[in-house]
């Protein structure tokens, strides 16, 4: 009883982010005939409102809504690109925040800007280590080299969860002082739906948080392995 109270434990730490950050962007993705403009449209219009023409606007897949610091994009899914609802007001409105803080060369930028694309080789290098463990085992056959390779594997995986949990701020400042304010005093929402915005706007900054938490779970998963070979 007490293993399955534990598992369901786990369950909803590592999956109960990603649910709620789907419910409420599903929750709020109704259009709206009294918005004025679509996320795409919105996301123009405020980029230009901080002179920031050379950022450009294109469709991505859906679920991959982000700004691409390397070519200066916000990309936005087609939903949110062409919609009219709360949703994509706010996603437009948090990776504009995003593109106010890299080309402003904000401090909080930065941490991404110089490691997060280190953190994804490095998380596959990780992974790629762990993988060649069992063919190490079986052709070297020397303990103090597999467990190297081990030692390797797991840090490396973990330096993409650290990299995850400590750009949390930037996405929090992207959301709660920029897309808010922004949205909030400039008009373009009506008050009553300001409480629905806010909750979008955590949605969006917690994104990573669901990341990071299954980045975790695919490390537990190689640790039981490594004390299955032990």
């Amino acid at each position: 009883m007490l293993i399955a109270v534990i598992v369901i434990l786990v369950l909803l730490l590592i999956f109960g982010p990603q649910l709620w950050v789907k419910y409420i962007l599903a929750k709020y993705n109704k259009p709206l005939s009294k918005m004025p403009g679509t996320g795409g449209e919105l996301a123009r219009h405020l980029l230009d409102s901080y002179q920031l023409e050379s950022v450009l606007i294109e469709q991505t897949q859906d679920g991959n809504d982000h700004y691409d610091p390397e070519s200066n994009k916000v990309r936005l899914s087609p939903q949110y690109f062409s919609g009219k609802s709360l949703t994509s007001v706010a996603v437009a409105a948090h990776e504009v925040g995003h593109a106010i803080q890299f080309n402003r060369n904000e401090p909080v930028s930065l941490l991404r800007k110089r490691y997060l694309g280190s953190a994804h080789k490095l998380q596959k290098m990780g992974v790629y280590c762990l993988m060649a463990l069992p063919l190490i085992g079986a052709v070297i056959r020397i303990p103090h080299a597999v467990g190297l390779m081990a030692i390797i594997g797991v840090l490396t995986m973990l330096s993409s969860v650290f990299i995850y949990a400590a750009i949390l701020p930037e996405e929090w400042d992207a959301s709660f002082n920029k897309a808010l304010p922004i949205l909030d005093k400039g008009n373009y929402i009506p008050k009553q739906y300001l409480p629905a915005i806010r909750q979008i706007l955590k949605a969006c900054a917690l994104t990573y948080v669901a990341a990071a938490l299954a980045d975790i779970l695919k490390l537990w998963r190689w640790l039981a392995l490594l004390k299955m070979l032990r």
